[in-house]
């Protein structure tokens, strides 16, 4: 037989663990769990108590009281946020719950103001400015803005033309969208900023898309035939004013000279009325020279009428070599 161990004697025996220690232990570790929590850097959080809204925190480490006192929901402020419309997307690739709508098709499906037809799509980007706003004045902010987008799209297409919508009205469309809805939104404390209203693809129904093709295709004919023949107007209009302002120019110029040399005419006349009021006999024999000055070497026969001379005598012409030496 093993003799006992004498020292076993004054050995203390392990007592366990009460429960309400354990219970204690573990309610501290539960309320140091619960007291801190994180808002990511795109966030804001939203700091309630008892359910009642006391603050918004910026993005971080914080603390809070445990135990479901104090909650947090945590807001994306700083992130761009979409609804798209009439396009397809599937569940699992859309982020944003609110951008999965109804039926793609038919929200897409629009009547124009001239009563046509027409596939529209678009995008709504938008930011949550004031957290505490959307999650509390609305109660489901996302979807009633999603309505909203709709709405106005709807009332926006139904006033225009199917040409407008596809052509030329794109941008006003956009813009005009862009300001109702922001004033839906702040009529109707949404809590958020609409940044951009997109379209995207605006297409005829797919039964009309050919005739609907045709007639774009007419109407680009209209518009270049148009832009030919202005072309060729803005060169023959110009063309011809110029050839106008140069003849008119020209007759200006003619009549200019033709005053200048009537008015010089006119003086030198007046200057050899007033000689020959002072000589008149000097002054018909000096004109009477000088005509013939002008006159007979220009002549080929020359004949001499004189009172004196009772029948007319043809005057030979002059050798070549009198003449060269008389002039």
């Amino acid at each position: 037989m093993s003799s006992p161990n004498p020292w076993s004697q004054h050995m203390p025996s392990a007592k366990p663990w009460p429960i309400g220690s354990i219970l204690l232990v573990l309610f501290a570790l539960s309320g140091l769990f619960t007291a801190y929590y994180t808002v990511p850097a795109e966030s804001t959080g939203v700091l309630l108590r008892f359910g009642r809204h006391l603050h918004n925190v910026p993005a971080g480490l914080h603390f809070k009281l445990p135990f479901g006192i104090d909650e947090v929901i945590k807001v994306p402020t700083e992130r761009q946020l979409k609804l798209e419309f009439g396009i397809k997307r599937t569940a699992e690739s859309i982020t944003n719950p609110d951008q999965l709508g109804a039926d793609p098709l038919k929200e897409r499906s629009m009547v124009t103001g001239d009563l046509n037809a027409a596939l529209v799509e678009w995008v709504v980007q938008y930011r949550i400015t004031e957290p505490e706003i959307y999650l509390f004045e609305v109660r489901e902010p996302g979807l009633t803005l999603r309505d909203l987008s709709e709405s106005v799209m709807r009332e926006i297409i139904g006033d225009r033309t199917v040409d407008e919508i596809i052509t030329i009205g794109r941008q006003e469309i956009e813009d005009t969208s862009l300001t109702r809805l922001r004033e839906l939104a702040n009529r109707y404390h949404l809590g958020v900023m609409v940044n951009q209203v997109q379209l995207k693809n605006v297409d005829p129904p797919v039964p009309v898309q050919p005739s609907f093709n045709e007639v774009n295709r007419a109407q680009q004919d209209r518009e270049n035939a148009i832009n030919l023949a202005n072309g060729e107007y803005n060169k023959a209009v110009p063309r011809a004013r110029g050839e106008a302002d140069q003849a008119i120019r020209g007759a200006e110029g003619y009549r200019f000279k033709r005053i200048n040399e009537a008015s010089g005419d006119v003086a030198a006349f007046n200057a050899v009325l007033t000689e020959y009021l002072k000589a008149p006999e000097v002054t018909r024999t000096r004109i009477y020279l000088e005509t013939l000055g002008e006159v007979l070497p220009g002549a080929k026969q020359s004949i001499v009428v004189d009172e004196s001379v009772q029948q007319i005598l043809p005057m030979l012409p002059l050798p070549s070599s009198l003449t060269g030496a008389a002039k």
